[in-house]
C-alpha cells in the first residue's frame, strides 16, 4: 500500500516564493502533487500590461502589483483548505497583502544565489521575464521575518529534498500553535 500524502495543517495554503528562475513554478507544481491540492502559477495570473511591461525589459513596480496580487491573495481566499501559489511575494508588503485575503498562509522562500538564479534563467527560453530584471528583483526581496510563517530553503536542492523537509516541518512552523 503507497503512503497517502501528507496534508499542512488544515486553512493553510502555501505561496512558494522567491525571484524568477528560484524554482517557485517547479517546487510548487511537486508540493501540490505531494500534499494533493490545487497549484496555480501566479505568472498566469498578471493582467497583459504586466507581462508586457516584464517583456519590454522593464521592472514591475508596486502600483503594477497591487492588482495582481489581489488576484493571488483571491486565489489563496478560494482555496483555504489547501493550495499551492508560486508568486514572486518579494516584499513583505506583498506578503501582507496576501495575507489580507487568507491570514494562514504559509511561504516557502526559495533562496540561492544570483549566479545560480542567473544561469537558469539564461537556459530558459521562451519566458516573459529577461534575465536583465534580475537584478531588479534580488535588490526588492525582503526575506522572511522571523514572525511570517514559512521557511527558507536553498533553491540549489533537488526539489524532493525541499518538498520533503517543507512537509516534514510544515506543523512545526506555525505560529500559535
Amino acid at each position: 500500500m503507497e503512503p497517502q500524502p501528507a496534508r499542512v495543517g488544515a486553512g493553510s495554503p502555501v505561496v512558494v516564493m522567491g525571484v524568477s528562475g528560484s524554482g517557485k513554478s517547479t517546487v510548487g507544481a511537486a508540493l501540490a502533487r505531494r500534499l494533493n491540492v490545487p497549484f496555480v502559477d501566479a505568472d498566469a495570473l498578471h493582467p497583459p500590461a504586466n507581462i508586457a511591461k516584464m517583456t519590454a525589459g522593464e521592472p514591475l513596480n508596486d502600483d503594477d502589483r497591487h492588482p495582481w496580487l489581489e488576484t493571488v491573495g483571491a486565489w489563496l481566499a478560494g482555496h483555504r483548505g489547501g493550495g499551492v501559489v508560486s508568486c514572486s511575494a518579494l516584499k513583505r508588503k506583498y506578503r501582507d497583502q496576501l495575507r489580507a485575503h487568507c491570514p494562514r498562509v504559509e511561504f516557502l522562500h526559495l533562496r540561492g544565489s544570483p549566479e545560480l538564479i542567473g544561469g537558469r534563467l539564461s537556459g530558459r527560453p521562451g519566458h516573459f521575464m529577461p534575465a536583465a530584471l534580475l537584478q531588479s528583483q534580488f535588490d526588492a526581496l525582503e526575506p522572511l521575518g522571523p514572525d511570517e510563517a514559512g521557511v527558507t530553503a536553498d533553491a540549489g536542492q533537488a526539489v524532493d529534498a525541499i518538498v520533503d523537509a517543507f512537509v516534514a516541518g510544515s506543523a512545526v512552523r506555525r505560529p500559535g500553535r
